[in-house]
């Protein structure tokens, strides 16, 4: 049987300080029933002063390669999705947790695509260990959503948290563990979900600093249409890919960006609720750190059984899609 990489290890993490939807009313021009109406969100939780993307994901991976039984020292990659990093640029989150961990014969890197960075990631992780460049990959996924977002854009502001999560994957070759993906983007969609300056196509300058153009942009109907669409898509696409039936799935953990778009994909697929897994109402829409923090959380409350099939899928910025199929074991 042929090499491929399972996880061996889970870990999350989440601020302390959390945010209600009845705070958020005497922030912006809102009700705390309207919120859950249109997200399905009662709360977030959002990083203070000091807390930032890098000590997020130290506390999961430490969680991860504790409960993997792993040592540090053995990682040979620390690979993290992220949108939010410490720096603008670098150096990577990834080469911080390398470094606070004590990876000491690691590569680290970042890798951005949306919130469906963590998806890639994994697949990506998945793909060093199935072919032998390394024995044990740790795969992170994170963001500090609420350093930008735009705190009096009520449209936005209600979505979105803070949160990390970790992977440590191992080889194996019984047949668990990673089984596909597939990965997609629409680039003629970038302006429906993005940050206008900052980048090279427009510096930052006194003027758009004050029109709040380093703060998230979103064309949330748009957004959603396109998402309800290609989120049942790509769990079809995933599940031919690895030759299995949409009605094979036993768990489908999706991007908690929104109730209705994960509504709309069960009706699609034809998936009873209790297939689609979600924590959306208690932390909100944190990007990156969505997937792994609700895989960790499952695994802790012992949904997952020995041969399970589990699809992940994300979408986001980019405007990127992606789908993962494993095994568990």
């Amino acid at each position: 049987m042929e090499r491929s990489a399972r996880i061996m290890g889970l870990g999350s993490a989440t601020p302390s300080k959390v945010l209600t939807n009845r705070d958020l009313e005497a922030i912006v021009d809102t009700t705390e029933q309207w919120i859950l109406e249109h997200s399905g969100i009662r709360e977030r939780h959002i990083c203070q002063d000091g807390e930032n993307t890098s000590d997020l994901c130290l506390a999961a991976a430490e969680k991860a390669l504790e409960r993997a039984g792993v040592d540090p020292q053995d990682i040979g990659m620390v690979i993290c999705a992220t949108l939010t990093g410490d720096y603008r640029g670098f150096p990577a989150v990834a080469s911080l947790v390398q470094d606070g961990i004590g990876a000491k014969h690691a590569g680290a890197f970042d890798l951005q695509a949306g919130c469906t960075g963590f998806v890639y990631a994994l697949s990506v992780g998945a793909q060093f260990v199935a072919n032998g460049a390394y024995d044990h990959v740790l795969v992170l996924g994170s963001d500090v959503l609420s350093r930008i977002t735009d705190w009096t854009d009520r449209a936005s502001c209600v979505l979105f948290g803070d949160a990390a999560g970790a992977v440590v994957l191992g080889p194996t070759e019984n047949g668990r563990g990673y089984l596909g993906h597939v990965l997609d983007s629409y680039g003629n969609l970038g302006d429906l979900l993005c940050i206008p300056i900052g980048g090279t196509r427009e510096p930052p300058t006194p003027e758009n600093l004050k029109l709040k153009k380093h703060y998230i942009q979103m064309e949330g109907h748009e957004v959603f249409k396109h998402a309800v669409r290609r989120v049942p898509e790509m769990v079809e696409k995933v599940c031919k890919q690895v030759g299995v039936k949409v009605q094979d799935i036993d768990y489908l953990i999706p991007h908690q960006a929104n109730q209705r778009i994960m509504d709309a994909a069960m009706k699609r697929l034809d998936l009873p609720p209790e297939k689609v897994l979600g924590n959306l109402e208690r932390y909100g829409n944190t990007s990156n750190g969505s997937i792994p923090l609700l895989l960790d959380e499952a695994n802790q409350a012992g949904l997952f059984k020995e041969g399970d099939l589990l699809v992940l899928v994300g979408f986001g910025a980019g405007f990127t899609v992606g789908g993962l199929a494993l095994r568990w074991g």
